[in-house]
């Protein structure tokens, strides 16, 4: 079947759309903002009249754009914990409700953790949960205002709003801090004003059920009406438009006494062209009304399909088994943190989807509508889940915000066709938050939103992961397995997996895979499986031989991107063996930063990622394309490894990641021959080849072949054979100087200048003078402090066309400096 990929451009306007569809006028409130990250003696610090010098003027505010985070560098900053506290936001409205009768909203898509919202003195709202949406009603606050003398005076006719967010540490919120991730605080997802009439939609349940034939579709809309005036007729018509435009049903209504829901009855659409993952079609409900004089709409975007989780069995989408491939992601960006924009997110779901997956889940927490729906758009199948993340069970206080953010989560995400599970919880077998860890009291109330869920929506399952004590509850749920990185060893995946399977009647398996340094590579993973490999894969047993003999790999390895690709490869193979799996996603499609790994790497990351915080691609993001796309692909593994090491003579092995039918090798211009791939030929699916490099520098090209078709791959490596001891010195030389911006790399040398090239020393970069470090990124080559990649470590200094000397230290070893 043909594709269905929208073009980027038109996914932008899509998603504006899709927004602008839950309101008649709505803007987003992006600039003339202004912060202060400490909290106020009051909210009158932040209105009251200043002078310039006054001591009024003080504390000092910055300009900041919503989305905004309080954390947008410290949570990746090596030397200190990151913010938890309270912060302030401040700017001025200019209101024009174009309704007579209208209402004015604000309307926040998730502010954290704890948001007071005020309009001049008065708090006019409040919300405890930094994930789900929530709204203010302004209306009233205004028309105050505008009766006071400071709203002429002081603000020249503009309403001045204040918002105090607070991501504190409480341990009766969830998640709990204890969680592998940070809690972040500010307005990072959007800020909106709307106006609405009098009377308005406040959700819409647009319910698109099939027959058993899939020939017939229907959609029940039910509709929550926000009324505060009490009116009580309402005329209107609902229609159903498909992605074209065409109406293929519609239905007027008529309402003489208003109340709080209703539901004005069935459409039918016959031959509905279903949504699928390579085919995401998308139908449109419209639903307008005439209240009082004044006209509400109100748009959502549905989609026709039918899914199953066969007992002990797999997954099936339409009728049809699909093998679910998918990854996790948080909402968190270099530079930026959980302020991501639009463009931001649209860039991470292609790449998902580009990478061949067709399901995902959204960790750990109700994430941004823009997401859901470009997973609607793109087909991506949705495990999205509250908030509920390790820590234990709190008390009355915290049942309750885990109730209303479950809740929200559902009843705001409702109408999305790619959702197909609603998380309960994950790790709730993790204690340490309180006293008290029972048992007991975690299944029973881990029952209250099981049945919670199940009340708020029918259609869809439930599901947790890594939580034995409750693998009975939920309708499907995951095991904690990580093979090759927390238990055992890689190979024994498929058998890890059976045990589990055979637990509970619907079985999903995930997080998987393993954190890896970008940018560092070994020798060892290859050397070691090619001497237990033979044309065909792997022969005889494997065993810890071939892993340095250690036995818990996430405490040992060297975190190379080349042990990490080989665990992928591995697991990808076996899950296309595997005819009983509903499907797997691997954790996680980008590193993210967490408050409880200083020590890795790149302190403060969480580096289980394909791709590094700021998108830049790892090995490991092309095994995972060359088992799932179809789009024809070949990548040769070491993009980013520039020097490789061995004897003279040795053979080394090359490895090309493609799902084409056969490939052929060249090295300096010289034919390694044609290989076939197949995908249970490990490593590779067959696609390997043991090759003499030359001293020095290597030529390394592919030419892949499926059908008629071709694409082609080139690296250069280098190859030295001199050995080295211990580093000795660091020096400092600049690799790249561009539109204002020097790049310089840090290279580890023994007491002869050989290069240490599988050194991992910290390097702890400073700069004086006129630049800036590009730093705390939270990425290889963004952090000031981080683990050397194979004996080196590279980062960017803004010039601020002036001089500047950068420093190096690797603790031991003499400083090095570089004038820029």
């Amino acid at each position: 079947m043909k594709r269905n990929y929208l073009r980027p451009i038109f996914l932008l306007l899509l998603m504006a759309c899709f927004n602008a569809g839950m309101a008649q006028q709505k803007q987003r409130l992006n600039n003339n903002w202004e912060f202060i990250r400490q909290d106020l003696g009051g909210v009158w610090e932040a209105i009251r009249p200043v002078s310039p010098g006054k001591p009024e003027a003080y504390p000092a505010w910055n300009k900041v754009t919503v989305p905004h985070c309080f954390n947008d560098r410290d949570g990746v900053d090596p030397d200190v914990n990151y913010y938890q506290g309270p912060g302030w936001y401040r700017t001025q409205l200019s209101v024009t409700n174009p309704y007579a009768a209208g209402r004015t909203i604000l309307h926040f898509e998730g502010a954290g953790q704890k948001t007071k919202v005020y309009l001049y003195n008065k708090l006019v709202g409040t919300h405890n949960g930094g994930y789900d949406e929530w709204k203010v009603d302004i209306t009233d606050a205004v028309a105050d205002l505008k009766k006071t003398a400071a709203f002429g005076k002081q603000f020249k006719g503009r309403i001045p709003l204040e918002i105090r967010c607070d991501n504190t540490r409480d341990l009766e919120s969830i998640p709990s801090q204890l969680s592998d991730f940070n809690i972040y605080g500010g307005l990072y997802r959007q800020v909106n004003l709307v106006y609405q009439p009098a009377v308005s939609i406040d959700k819409l349940y647009a319910n698109a059920e099939l027959d058993k034939g899939f020939a017939r579709g229907w959609i029940t809309p039910k509709m929550d009406f926000y009324n505060p005036t009490n009116v009580k007729a309402i005329d209107g018509e609902l229609l159903v438009k498909d992605a074209a435009g065409k109406i293929v049903a519609k239905e007027k209504y008529h309402v003489d006494s208003l109340q709080t829901s209703i539901s004005p009855g069935r459409l039918t659409i016959n031959k509905p062209h279903l949504w699928l993952t390579i085919d995401p079609y998308l139908y449109t409900v419209e639903i307008t009304g005439n209240a009082g004089g004044e006209t509400f709409k109100h748009t959502e975007k549905v989609g026709f399909r039918n899914f199953l989780f066969e007992d002990n069995g797999p997954f099936y989408l339409n009728g049809k088994r699909l093998l679910l491939k998918g990854t996790h992601r948080h909402e968190d960006h270099a530079g930026v943190a959980a302020a991501l924009t639009d463009s931001i997110m649209l860039q991470e779901m292609l790449l998902i989807k580009e990478m061949g997956a067709n399901f995902i889940r959204l960790g750990h927490y109700q994430q941004s509508t823009t997401v859901l729906n470009l997973c609607d758009s793109l087909g991506l199948l949705v495990w999205e889940e509250e908030p509920w993340c390790r820590g234990g069970l709190g008390g009355d206080a915290y049942k309750e915000q885990a109730k209303n953010m479950l809740s929200n989560m559902i009843q705001q995400h409702y109408n999305h066709p790619a959702i197909i599970l609603w998380g309960l919880g994950n790790e709730n077998d993790w204690p340490g938050d309180f006293p008290e860890f029972d048992k007991q009291k975690i299944r029973a109330f881990m029952s209250e939103q099981n049945d919670l869920a199940h009340k708020l929506d029918l259609s869809r399952k439930t599901t947790i992961r890594r939580c034995d004590f409750c693998r009975d509850i939920p309708d499907v749920y995951s095991p904690s397995i990580w093979a090759g990185w927390y238990k055992g060893f890689y190979p024994d995946y498929k058998k890890f997996t059976e045990e589990e399977f055979k637990k509970v009647p619907h079985f999903i398996h995930a997080e998987w895979g393993g954190d890896s340094q970008a940018n560092r590579h070994s020798e060892e993973p290859d050397k070691a499986l090619a001497k237990v490999i033979n044309g065909k894969g792997i022969s005889g047993a494997v065993d810890s031989t071939l892993f340095g003999g250690i036995t818990r790999i996430a405490d040992n390895s060297d975190w190379s991107e080349t042990y990490i690709c080989n665990l992928f490869d591995w697991h990808l193979k076996e899950q296309e063996q595997m005819p009983w799996l509903t499907g797997s996603a691997f954790w996680t499609f980008k590193d993210f930063s967490t408050p409880i790994r200083p020590e890795n790497p790149v302190p403060y990351v969480n580096q289980k990622g394909v791709v590094e915080r700021d998108f830049t691609k790892k090995e490991s993001y092309y095994v995972v394309q060359s088992y799932w796309s179809d789009k024809l692909m070949a990548h040769i593994y070491g993009r980013s490894w520039p020097v490789r090491w061995g004897d003279p003579g040795e053979e080394k092995m090359v490895k090309v990641y493609s799902n084409a039918d056969r490939a052929e090798l060249f090295v300096n211009g010289k034919s390694q021959g044609i290989k076939t791939r197949d995908s249970q030929n490990f490593p590779a699916a067959g696609l390997r080849w043991m090759v003499v490099y030359n001293k020095g520098v290597n030529n390394i090209k592919v030419v892949a072949y499926k059908g008629k078709l071709t694409v082609t791959d080139t690296i250069t490596q280098s190859y030295q054979t001199e050995k080295w001891g211990k580093p000795a010195k660091v020096e400092l030389r600049k690799i790249a100087d561009k539109d204002g911006v020097a790049t310089v790399e840090a290279t580890l040398y023994d007491k002869n200048g050989v290069p240490c090239l599988d050194a991992t020393n910290w390097m702890n970069f400073s700069l004086a003078g006129n630049g800036t470090l590009i730093d705390d990124l939270g990425t290889s080559k963004g952090s000031r402090k981080v683990q050397a990649y194979n004996g080196r470590a590279v980062i960017s200094v803004k010039l601020n066309a002036g001089s500047s000397v950068i420093g190096v230290l690797s603790p031991g070893l003499p400083v090095g400096f570089l004038k820029l």
